[in-house]
């Protein structure tokens, strides 16, 4: 009679006093793929809903179409933004001269003009609270948050005010975006929740 094996106990990292490290995002092992570093403590991803992945994609897409030629556009890629934070914008700006290597896993956020979050059900106060006060205070002169109203898309804009050194409301956009910065940008919001319209809107 054989006796099955036990279920293995799954294996959490265990923080080190202080907490991690945004050196430590490249160096641990087994992270699920968009671990965040927030405060010292790793953040993991929910799973995608389909209002997230469209936005995210719609929005990198169209922002890569239309940025000047000095800048680059990415999807879920990490910036230092200091030694306990290394959070993951769903889309980010940078500059182009930021992409040093094909093997570079982040950006510093001295590069980044625009940080975009996606908000999830899960992330509803890193979004609107968290990461704006940390990229903020990072100096990224541009936040866009994008959110789901009802099934439709909707995105707050906000800038640095540098007398502050927070971020000030500039806009908020619902069927149609049309912005002058950080360049200048004509979106058809509604092309993010329905390809038919996106379609005939082409």
């Amino acid at each position: 009679m054989s006796i099955e094996p036990e279920a293995s106990e799954p294996r959490w990292a265990v923080p080190p006093t202080g907490g991690w490290t945004a050196d430590d995002l490249d160096t641990l092992p087994n992270l699920p793929p968009h671990t965040e570093l927030i405060d010292g403590s790793l953040v993991f991803v929910s799973p995608q809903t389909v209002f997230h992945e469209r936005a995210t994609d719609y929005l990198k897409w169209q922002l890569q179409s239309l940025a000047p030629l000095d800048l680059e556009v990415f999807r879920e890629f990490t910036i230092d933004v200091d030694f306990q934070n290394r959070p993951e914008p769903d889309v980010v700006v940078v500059r182009a001269d930021a992409v040093e290597s094909l093997r570079q896993t982040r950006f510093p956020a001295s590069s980044v003009l625009l940080a975009i979050e996606v908000v999830s059900d899960e992330s509803i106060t890193r979004d609107r609270e968290t990461k704006p006060v940390k990229y903020a205070r990072a100096k990224i002169p541009h936040y866009w948050r994008v959110e789901n109203q009802d099934g439709r898309a909707v995105v707050y804009v906000f800038e640095l005010e540098p007398a502050t050194g927070a971020y000030t409301s500039t806009g908020i956009f619902h069927d149609r975006m049309k912005v002058s910065a950080p360049f200048p940008v004509d979106l058809d919001l509604t092309a993010i929740v329905s390809r038919r319209r996106a379609t005939a809107s082409e």
